[in-house]
């Protein structure tokens, strides 16, 4: 059975449409009638996933796979790469310019928060051209 797709572009440093991918896939999980609890783990691990392309990349894409018993969320950037990936993955650690935390965001969650909330969480990290995150959510 084929699954569900969704697809967006995510533009690097547009706060006014930051989350709107993610809002999307959120209300289309709901619509499909898929659980509570998966679709609250599924729209996290989607918004910080769209928020570190929108904070730390050139910009870059949301993919979303929606089968009967899983979700697959791709998120693919253009960006710098990630420089050090276990440091990136602990909690409160953050690369975020200045300007960008005092807006509310680069809190150092965004990683911790994915792996949180996936099943799996595969990241494909790139030194200067971008990185891959595939994550899978089981139900």
């Amino acid at each position: 059975m084929k699954p569900y797709t969704m697809d967006f572009d995510v533009k690097a440093r547009d706060f006014s449409s930051a989350g709107e991918s993610s809002s999307k896939f959120r209300k289309t999980l709901l619509m499909l009638s898929i659980p509570s609890d998966i679709v609250r783990r599924a729209s996290i691990a989607a918004y910080e996933a769209e928020m570190n392309i929108v904070i730390h990349s050139y910009g870059g894409k949301m993919h979303f796979e929606i089968y009967k018993d899983k979700i697959v969320i791709v998120a693919e950037d253009t960006g710098p790469g990630i420089k050090d990936l276990e440091l990136a993955m602990k909690e409160g650690y953050s690369t975020a310019p200045k300007e960008v935390i005092e807006m509310g965001f680069g809190a150092g969650m965004g990683l911790p928060n994915m792996k949180r909330n996936a099943d799996t969480m595969e990241i494909v990290n790139h030194d200067e051209s971008g990185t891959k995150i595939v994550m899978t959510i089981n139900f």
